[in-house]
């Protein structure tokens, strides 16, 4: 399990507290975690960084379960076989951990797939990028410092989706384990790539050019909508102007709706809500890009 950390603390803590009260069924989860790579195992000192406070246990217990979704979450892998290559790539050092699965184009189908390919190499595969950049962090730290601290793990997982055969959504979902902090970070890059022109598309290919304040009026209802609910979905808030300008790529497309992605503590905090908002198609339909290369428009 690839996260087998997280699963072993959930049940540190229930077996400490076995001893005092017998748990009732609302404390009791079940978490199951899917990787292709092997599984690891790490020991942590859970008394320096647990408390048995109630609020930080569900918070936890959330934490858990909103990632666990995102794992589960289908996605039309099967359905692409023959078109998605899926690579791994895995580093186990002393000091680090990077254990990255990606997807490649089958270049058999057409050559101009190469197009998709050679960016992820330059971008998700800067593997000495990678490298340089969790030993920078590392040298920051006080040498006294360090007996305390734990491996560093970034993982690159990723959801692939298909629109009519003209268009594939690539959903790239890392974690970030930082040695010494509780629960591991999310980030996420969302890649849309038209299969018919072998070119990747964004915001102004699918909706119309200036019209970034209007879709985050648009993305801000829906999450009024959701907040108001009051079901996951507590703690949340609005997103900024700014900060949608600056994921205004990150989404993912179908038939029904247009799913935008954000870095965890962008409209939630990690512990809840989820890490997507999902638009309905016609409520976009005023600003959507109205020419037949949008594959949104039937």
């Amino acid at each position: 399990m690839k996260y087998h950390i997280l699963s072993l603390i959930i049940l540190l803590l229930f077996s400490c507290k076995k001893d005092k009260t017998q748990p009732n069924d609302d404390n009791n989860i079940k978490v199951t975690t899917k990787k292709n790579s092997e599984p690891f195992e790490e020991t942590m000192p859970f008394d320096t960084v647990y408390s048995s406070n109630d609020n930080e246990l569900r918070k936890t217990k959330s934490v858990v379960i909103k990632r666990q979704n995102l794992i589960d979450k289908k996605d039309d892998k099967e359905e692409l076989q023959n078109l998605i290559i899926q690579k791994t790539f895995k580093k186990d050092e002393d000091l680090y951990l990077i254990d990255f699965t990606y997807p490649y184009l089958n270049e058999e189908f057409k050559a101009s797939y190469r197009n998709f390919n050679e960016y992820l190499e330059k971008t998700y595969m800067n593997i000495a990028g990678v490298e340089a950049s969790i030993l920078e962090d590392k040298e920051l730290i006080c040498d006294t410092l360090r007996i305390n601290r734990f491996k560093e793990k970034r993982f690159v997982d990723y959801k692939v989706y298909n629109l009519n055969k003209r268009l594939i959504s690539v959903l790239f979902y890392k974690e970030n384990y930082y040695s010494g902090t509780l629960h591991p970070s999310y980030s996420f890059d969302c890649l849309n790539f038209d299969l018919r022109r072998s070119v990747f598309m964004n915001y102004e290919d699918f909706f119309n050019v200036g019209t970034e304040e209007e879709m985050t009026e648009i993305l801000n209802e829906v999450l009024n909508e959701k907040i108001n609910s009051g079901e996951i979905y507590y703690d949340c808030w609005e997103i900024s102007f700014d900060d949608f300008f600056e994921n205004k790529d990150n989404f993912l497309v179908d038939d029904f709706k247009v799913e935008y992605y954000f870095d965890d503590c962008v409209i939630c905090p990690s512990y809840t809500g989820t890490f997507s908002v999902e638009i309905p198609l016609e409520r976009v339909l005023p600003i959507l890009k109205k020419y037949k290369l949008n594959p949104l428009i039937l």
